[in-house]
């Protein structure tokens, strides 16, 4: 913990204010990884077909 923390329990005033205190904002939601993970499989499905296309000609 750093040097300067109060702790809110301390004094009647100290607690007030921290109890008053708003909560931080909840982390915006991380995109989708749908997307990415469809295209992985069709790259991967296309080499493939690549490989065995080069394999049969």
């Amino acid at each position: 913990m750093p040097e300067n923390y109060t702790d809110p329990s301390g004094n009647t005033e100290a607690f007030r204010a921290f109890a008053h205190t708003s909560e931080p904002a909840a982390p915006a939601a991380a995109p989708s990884r749908l997307p990415m993970i469809v295209g992985a499989a069709v790259v991967a499905v296309v080499l493939v077909a690549v490989a065995v296309w080069l394999a049969v000609a």
